[in-house]
């Protein structure tokens, strides 16, 4: 697995809501639907990150 680095976000606070209820609907933490909406957004537009030699062999 990839590692995961932190890194402020700042957004509208409606927005943020709005992102916190989804992902309370889909019983993801807030951190995760972002990522999970992130994601989805990059494998749409073919832009989702290559994975390594050590990631593949784990499949």
């Amino acid at each position: 697995m990839s590692k995961k680095k932190a890194f402020a976000l700042r957004m509208n606070e409606d927005m943020l809501k709005a992102i916190e209820k989804w992902a309370s609907d889909e019983f993801r933490s807030t951190n995760g639907q972002i990522e999970w909406m992130l994601m989805q957004y990059l494998k749409a537009h073919n832009r989702q990150p290559k994975q390594k030699d050590n990631d593949k062999d784990k499949k």
